[in-house]
């Protein structure tokens, strides 16, 4: 009997009714933020001497008066109230990777029993959810079930509307009964204070005046886009996130057609409601287009505040969902769901400025720029002494399918500069800077086109930690990853870095200020420049060199989150108030739990389908052909004998191996992940065999060729 449920779905999208081309209007964002009680709404809720306090915590880094919470409360309700919202939720982010809500009505009762609108200062500045539930590495117990959630002013109040309603959230830090920090935002927080005041004391060292530092960051986000009609007869996507089978179809990204093609209807109307419902949000999405693999997408922000751009990030991702939803299709997040085809990333675009200067734009001369090369001799320093603390940041289960093709990173941690900054890097080296190579003129040979300026630097998608100009680009996070942790290890690191220059240079005259400079960033740069590599980070010849130039290969998550229990790497946390000793053991110990589970997960589901839609489907198959078979020898017939005697015992060969495979995964379940991955592995191979074996009409779970090209 024909499996019906592909060809319904199949048919259902292919009827779907085209997306109509909207009338001609006039282009408006007015709306952009209307949903954020930022800056405007403060100045038109509060009293101005409040709204400029708040503002100055905001946009200054002043510390906050607690005295103006319950002002703040009182104007942030009403401002809630207008936008329709009934509920208020401290809105946090728990070591699961994801966001978390409990959402609180407004109404209260009076004295006289009548029914009131009310939200105090108390309930602004903390909350009290459950701790015991959630991930904690030992740190809290299922009887010690306190945790406290206190409002992070830094990042603006915003409005979630669903169907029936809207939601006030305030984005907050989560920590223990005991103190311990149980979610992402809090170390974040702690290492922007650190990097500020490491950087505020390098400004000192070249005299320059008092400015805040801000540190930035543009997070660029992948994902893939499938029907919900294929989705939900996957249980494998909707179990783990990605197709534990799935033979790769003759087509798939070969062709390199998909990347920056003309976005399909369907989709591009999802990405216009995905950019209102942002911009309304006050997340400034700004660039759309196809990613390379077939089914996968792009959207990238202008740069932010670090902080806000975390959790501008993690909205992006479940907006993507939800407005995914809407239209009928499912947003994956995972870093590999599809083989064969290109994973999805979560480019960490990283920068900081003192002032208004950007410490990492090079200028027209970077061999003039004292700052931006003292800045620059840190983080190669920083990313050198640290490259293992890097690497753990974006360990994982999906991205160790992710890491080391397809435009991903290896997980081998090096730093591309481009021709133009190495050139500069190599003769402080020497200790004699002359110059900087400047980029040319591109001539493109149409007389009607313009001379296109060169940039400095080439890109390098092969390399981990790249500049790109003016920021520094790391390309290993994983789609489904939060960018806080990447960047409370960058921030934290680079600080070391720029203390141990200042110290130094602290001790300079003014005389010797310029000699001494020099001087140190040679000494710099000979000690790490072996992080340094502006080659195709795919070549099996840079893993040898890597090796011999002693950087660490951690090829998968295991290995990657080790460094985490290094006494050294505990040190630089604890030194500057970012982690305590037994916050660091806690994620290690989230973080491997997260990832044999995930295993297990994966080992079961693939158990089940295996057992429970492949093998009777084979079995059909097989009984279809034997009965083909009989027939046909019974009735003399000769042609055709042959074809289905190959066709009968590549199935019946089939059905023994899956069999035998099955049991080995059910062995492995009961051991060590390792043993799960590899068993896993051995029963895809056979499936994916046998999906080119049995009828089509009869496979049971969509196809690659559908989920990828079928929306």
């Amino acid at each position: 009997m024909s499996n019906l449920n592909r060809v319904n779905a199949v048919n259902a999208v292919a009827d779907r009714l085209p997306c109509g081309v909207m009338p001609a209007q006039a282009a408006s964002i007015s709306y952009y933020a209307e949903d954020v009680f930022n800056a405007e709404s403060m100045r038109e809720y509060l009293p101005k001497a409040t709204a400029e306090k708040l503002i100055a915590t905001i946009s200054g880094g002043a510390a906050l008066d607690p005295s103006i919470a319950g002002d703040v409360a009182h104007a942030m309700k009403e401002w809630a109230l207008a936008r329709g919202a009934t509920h208020y939720t401290h809105w946090f982010q728990p070591l699961t990777g994801g966001t978390a809500e409990k959402h609180d009505a407004f109404l209260d009762v009076s004295d006289k029993g009548e029914a009131i609108m009310a939200f105090s200062g108390k309930n602004l500045i903390m909350g009290e959810p459950d701790a015991s539930s959630f991930p904690s590495g030992g740190l809290r117990c299922t009887f010690e079930a306190r945790g406290y959630t206190a409002w992070d002013p830094t990042s603006p109040a915003f409005i979630k509307r669903h169907g029936n309603g809207a939601t006030l959230c305030i984005p907050t830090v989560f920590c223990s009964y005991t103190g311990e920090v149980l979610d992402k935002k809090t170390p974040l927080l702690r290492s922007v204070q650190a990097l500020n005041r490491s950087v505020r004391r390098l400004m000192s060292c070249f005299k320059q005046p008092e400015a805040r530092t801000v540190a930035t960051l543009g997070p660029e986000q992948e994902y893939f886009l499938i029907d919900k009609k294929f989705y939900l007869q996957r249980p494998d996507l909707v179990q783990t996130g990605r197709t534990l089978f799935g033979a790769p179809p003759p087509k798939h990204q070969q062709l390199e057609d998909h990347y920056f093609g003309s976005i399909k209807p369907r989709i591009l109307a999802f990405m216009t409601d995905v950019e209102k419902e942002l911009w309304t949000l006050g997340i400034p999405a700004k660039t759309r287009h196809n990613e390379v693999a077939p089914a996968q997408f792009e959207i990238a922000p202008i740069f932010e505040d670090l902080n806000l751009a975390i959790d501008h990030n993690m909205l992006v991702m479940e907006v993507l969902r939800q407005v995914a939803d809407r239209h009928g299709l499912v947003c994956l997040m995972h870093e590999k769901p599809f083989a064969g085809v290109n994973g999805s990333g979560k480019h960490n675009n990283w920068s900081v400025s003192y002032g208004n200067h950007n410490l990492l734009d090079p200028g027209k001369n970077p061999h003039e720029n004292a700052i931006f090369l003292t800045v620059l001799s840190a983080i190669i320093r920083a990313v050198d002494l640290h490259c293992d603390l890097l690497r753990s940041t974006t360990a994982g289960a999906g991205n160790d399918h992710r890491l080391g093709a397809n435009e991903a990173p290896p997980a081998i941690i090096s730093i591309f500069l481009g021709e133009q900054l190495a050139d500069v890097i190599n003769q402080i080296k020497n200790g004699a800077i002359t110059g900087s190579k400047r980029p040319d003129a591109m001539r493109i040979g149409v007389d009607s086109l313009p001379t296109l300026p060169r940039d400095a630097t080439d890109r390098n998608r092969t390399s981990p930690f790249a500049f790109t100009g003016n920021k520094f680009e790391f390309r290993a996070p994983g789609s489904s990853q939060s960018c806080a942790e990447v960047n409370t290890v960058l921030n934290t690191i680079v600080a070391e870095s720029l203390d141990y220059l200042s110290e130094r240079l602290e001790k300079l005259s003014t005389a010797d200020f310029n000699t001494g400079l020099q001087a140190l960033l040679k000494a710099v740069i000979k000690e790490h420049q072996r992080i340094i590599f502006n080659g195709d980070n795919y070549s099996a010849d840079w893993v040898k060199e890597a090796e011999k130039r002693g950087l660490p290969n951690l090829r998968d998550t295991m290995e990657a989150i080790k460094p985490l229990l290094k006494p050294e790497n505990q040190d630089i946390f604890v030194r500057y108030g970012v982690f305590s000793k037994i916050e660091l053991a806690s994620r290690y110990e989230v973080y491997m739990e997260e990832y044999h589970r995930r295993i297990r997960i994966e080992g079961g589901i693939a158990a089940e389908i295996a057992r429970s839609l492949i093998f009777p489907v084979v079995t059909e198959e097989y009984r279809r052909v034997l009965t083909a078979l009989n027939a046909a020898k019974v009735a003399g017939i000769s042609h055709g004998v042959e074809g289905l005697r190959i066709s009968a015992e590549l199935l019946g060969k089939g059905l023994d191996e899956l069999q035998r495979r099955c049991d080995e995964l059910d062995e492995a379940l009961k051991g060590m992940h390792e043993g799960i991955i590899v068993a896993m592995e051995s029963i895809r191979e056979i499936v994916d065999t046998l999906e080119h074996a049995v009828d089509d009409a009869r496979w049971p779970l969509p196809k690659y060729r559908e989920m990828l090209f079928i929306y």
